[in-house]
C-alpha cells in the first residue's frame, strides 16, 4: 500500500479549503438582507440568503417604514423603484414642533428641490417588491425555513451548519467565502463571532397603530415633541395614517390596555383637532425603545448589517434608512472588490465597510438619542433652550437645509450602484 506524502495531504486539504457553495451567505431574509441579495444579482457572485421564517411569514409582518430619499434612490439604482412607488404614500411637508408651543418648524420639498421630501412603505410592499426581482435569478438561492446552528471560520472560509427544520432536500452544512449577519438586533451571527454591543434601553416604549383621521393628511408628516417622548404621524395611505407614539413603559401598558374608542380619545387630546376626529384601524402593539451599537461590523470572512450592527430610538426614522445603506454599501464594496480580484471575504476588504458606515451610524445613532433626551423632558432651561434651536433652525435656511439633508440620509459618502 502506498500512503500520500505530507505535500499530497496538505495539497489535498488546500482544494477542499478552497472549494465553496456559495461566495457569500445572507443570514436573514427581510428587507435588508433581501436589499443585499438584490444589489449583487448581477455581480457575478453565487449567493445563498438563509432565513428562518417563510417567505409568506416574512412579508405579512406589519410594520411600516419612512423611506428616505437616500433609500428610494437606492432603490431607483437597483431597478425596482418603479414597482414600489405605486404602493407606497409620500409626504410633501414635515411639520416638527414642541408639545402645546405655536412655533412649528416646516420642511417644504423646495428646501431639497426634490419633488417630496420621503415615503411611507409597508414591510410587505418592500420585501414582496425585493422577492420579485430575484424570483429568476439564478445567481441567488433562497433557503427557508432554515437556521444557523453555528459557523466555523477559518483562513479560506466560512463552514455554516444549519438546522434545516426537516426539509431533507437542503443541505446541512455549506461552506462559502463571506458571511454577512442580517439577522435583527439580537443576530445569533454577531453573538457567535464575539462582537459585544454598547448602548441602553430607554425608559420609554413605542406605540404603533393605524388611523383613519376624518380629514385628509395633505402628504404631511409630524413630529410633535412632548415631555414623556415623540409622537409621529406618518401618511401610510391615501385614508389612513401610521401614528408612533413613545411614552413611559407604565403609561405606553395603560395606552395599550384602552379599547379602540378610549384610545382614539386619548390620541385626539395628544395631536390635537387638525385632522378632525381619529378611527383606529387594525390592531395595536407596543416595543421597547433601545439604542444599541457593535463595537465593531466586521470580523475576517464577516460582516454585519441592519439592526445586527445597530439599532436606535424610532425619532426621526432613522432605522431601516441606516440598514438599507448598509446593504447598498456593502454591495459596491464587494463588486469592486471581485472586479479587482480581491478575496471578498478578507479583512482588508471588509475594513472598508466599516471606515464607511459605522462612522456615519454612529453620528445618526447619536442624533436619535440627543433629540430624543433634549426633548423628553420638562426642565425649564432644557425647554427654553430647544425652543430657541427650534426658531433658529426655522429662521436660517442654510441650517434647515443641513438638518434636513442629514435626516434625509443626504449628507457623507452615498454608495453608488449604477
Amino acid at each position: 500500500m502506498v500512503f500520500p506524502s505530507a505535500s499530497e495531504c496538505s495539497s489535498s486539504q488546500d482544494a477542499m479549503a478552497l472549494t465553496y457553495d456559495y461566495d457569500l451567505a445572507i443570514v436573514g431574509g427581510g428587507v435588508v438582507g433581501a436589499t443585499l441579495a438584490v444589489a449583487l444579482r448581477d455581480s457575478g457572485l453565487k449567493i445563498v440568503v438563509i432565513e428562518a421564517e417563510s417567505q409568506s411569514q416574512a412579508i405579512e409582518k406589519g410594520q411600516a417604514y419612512v423611506l428616505h430619499l437616500s433609500s428610494s434612490r437606492i432603490f431607483a439604482d437597483l431597478g425596482i423603484w418603479d414597482q414600489i412607488v405605486p404602493d407606497v404614500e409620500y409626504f410633501r411637508q414635515v411639520r416638527l414642533s414642541d408639545a402645546n408651543c405655536p412655533h412649528v418648524v416646516e420642511f417644504h420639498p423646495q428646501d431639497l428641490q426634490a419633488p417630496v421630501l420621503g415615503h411611507v412603505a409597508t414591510h410587505q410592499v418592500l420585501l414582496k417588491a425585493l422577492l420579485d426581482s430575484l424570483a429568476f435569478c439564478d445567481a441567488v438561492d433562497w433557503m427557508c425555513p432554515t437556521r444557523v446552528t453555528c459557523t466555523q471560520t477559518d483562513t479560506h472560509g466560512v463552514t455554516i451548519h444549519l438546522d434545516t427544520l426537516g426539509q431533507a432536500e437542503t443541505p446541512q452544512a455549506l461552506r462559502v467565502r463571506l458571511v454577512v449577519g442580517a439577522d435583527g438586533a439580537r443576530s445569533q451571527i454577531r453573538e457567535q463571532a464575539g462582537i459585544r454591543t454598547r448602548g441602553w434601553p430607554y425608559w420609554q416604549s413605542c406605540i404603533v397603530a393605524t388611523i383613519e383621521p376624518e380629514k385628509f393628511h395633505n402628504h404631511t408628516a409630524y413630529e410633535r415633541f412632548w415631555p414623556s417622548g415623540p409622537f409621529a404621524i406618518l401618511p401610510v395611505s391615501k385614508a389612513h395614517c401610521r401614528i408612533v407614539w413613545t411614552a413611559p413603559h407604565a403609561e405606553a401598558q395603560a395606552l395599550l390596555a384602552l379599547d379602540d374608542e378610549a384610545f382614539a380619545q386619548a390620541l385626539s387630546k395628544r395631536y390635537g383637532s387638525d385632522m378632525g376626529s381619529l378611527r383606529v384601524v387594525g390592531p395595536r402593539f407596543t416595543f421597547p425603545a433601545k439604542l444599541q451599537h457593535a463595537t465593531c461590523y466586521v470580523r475576517p470572512r464577516l460582516a454585519l448589517v441592519g439592526d445586527a450592527a445597530h439599532s436606535c430610538h424610532p425619532v426621526g426614522g432613522q432605522g431601516m434608512n441606516l440598514g438599507i445603506r448598509d446593504a447598498a454599501t456593502l454591495a459596491e464594496i464587494l463588486i469592486t472588490a471581485q472586479a479587482q480580484g480581491e478575496d471578498i471575504g478578507s479583512l482588508k476588504v471588509m475594513k472598508r465597510y466599516q471606515r464607511w458606515r459605522r462612522r456615519q451610524n454612529f453620528l445618526s445613532l447619536s442624533f436619535t438619542d440627543i433629540l430624543n433626551r433634549t426633548f423628553s423632558t420638562g426642565w425649564l432651561p432644557i425647554v427654553w433652550t430647544r425652543r430657541f434651536g427650534l426658531r433658529v433652525i426655522s429662521g436660517v435656511r442654510p441650517l434647515k437645509v443641513l438638518v434636513l439633508k442629514f435626516m434625509a440620509g443626504l449628507t457623507g459618502q452615498f454608495p453608488s450602484l449604477t
